[in-house]
């Protein structure tokens, strides 16, 4: 059935402006780093370039929330709210929450950076 199919405007429809302007201003920041997709996934915005590197998990009111899986723990960040590891699985899910265009900082852009490289590495 097409109506099950997830699109991006699900997610974006009725968001306040300032966090759709955050979502934005992320894009485009992924956007300087390479070429990107986006993909729609039942619960989630999934984030590629060669596979997936991250996924917009949520839309708040006044942030956005990113996951970021690495296949390591990055314990020594300031960025992070949340780091954690899946069951049964060596992949830890870093956490991100951005609330100003600004959190989006050097730190957080070499975790995308490293994200994309090591997602796209044969």
């Amino acid at each position: 059935m097409m109506s099950e199919e997830k699109h991006l405007s699900d997610f974006l429809n009725g968001k306040t402006e300032h966090t759709l302007g955050l979502f934005r201003f992320f894009m485009e920041q992924l956007a300087e780093m390479g070429e990107i997709k986006l993909r729609a996934t039942k619960s989630m915005i999934a984030i590629e370039s060669k596979i997936t590197f991250a996924y917009v998990t949520q839309l708040g009111k006044n942030y956005v929330h990113i996951v970021i899986p690495f296949n390591q723990a990055y314990e020594d960040n300031l960025c992070f709210t949340k780091i954690a590891q899946v069951p049964g699985t060596s992949q830890f899910n870093h956490h991100l929450r951005i609330f100003f265009p600004e959190d989006i900082n050097e730190e957080v852009k070499s975790f995308l950076r490293l994200a994309i490289k090591q997602n796209t590495s044969p």
